[in-house]
């Protein structure tokens, strides 16, 4: 989490715990990757909590590293592997190639953002919040094309559940950008944290009551 080492561990073991207990529940292979990513947002919050250690013992290489590790997670991982989750479970044919191109477009945004990390500095501080110096995310194109794959590829799963993950996530996504401009991207990571409860209700309800929508 971006406001505290303590709150991102504590958050870190929460999803960690919570991410166990959702993979256990998928009953698919198909599956699998949806439930995964509430483990993988535990994952994040320990890499920030280390990130915060970083500025308080003044560990040069560690933040580097931490840094590096957020940003991958944040600005790689997840355009491409959250389309791709939505679309695996998928099973209504037109449905299914829509959720495709979204994650064709989360694929290019991913790569694209790769690129810059590979061959621009990325480095971190902190203001209140931890900051990630990266301005090639904010170009409103790209802005736009990794919000189409983190949020919208879930508006058109036949699953009401995952609509109300990508509906959340765009919330979240405003409220962070709005109330928290600077460090928007770890602050909506923490909040987008909260949709693993979304995606563990998937899986904790019987598939008959997951409200499917129709084709």
């Amino acid at each position: 989490m971006c406001f505290s080492a303590t709150a991102s561990f504590t958050a870190g073991v929460l999803l960690t715990v919570m991410g166990i207990a959702t993979v256990k529940k998928a009953r698919r292979k198909e599956d699998i990757p949806f439930a995964l990513i509430p483990l993988l947002f535990g994952i994040q919050q320990f890499i920030e909590g280390m990130l915060w250690l970083s500025f308080h013992f003044d560990t040069h290489l560690l933040n580097v590293i931490m840094t590096y590790s957020f940003i991958l997670f944040s600005h790689v991982l997840w355009p491409i592997f959250v389309p791709l989750a939505i679309g695996l479970m998928e099973t209504v044919a037109w449905r299914k190639k829509v959720i495709r191109a979204f994650h064709i477009t989360g694929t290019a945004v991913g790569l694209y953002l790769l690129y810059f990390i590979i061959r621009y500095p990325i480095t971190s501080e902190i203001k209140e919040n931890v900051v990630y110096i990266f301005p090639h995310f904010h170009i409103p194109p790209v802005l736009v094309l990794y919000i189409a794959a983190t949020c919208a590829s879930a508006f058109f799963s036949s699953q009401r559940i995952v609509n109300i993950f990508g509906v959340l996530a765009l919330i979240l996504f405003l409220v962070a950008y709005w109330f928290y401009f600077v460090a928007f991207f770890s602050v909506w990571c923490f909040f987008a944290a909260i949709l693993s409860i979304v995606i563990y209700l998937h899986f904790e309800l019987p598939s008959n009551n997951r409200l499917p929508r129709g084709t």
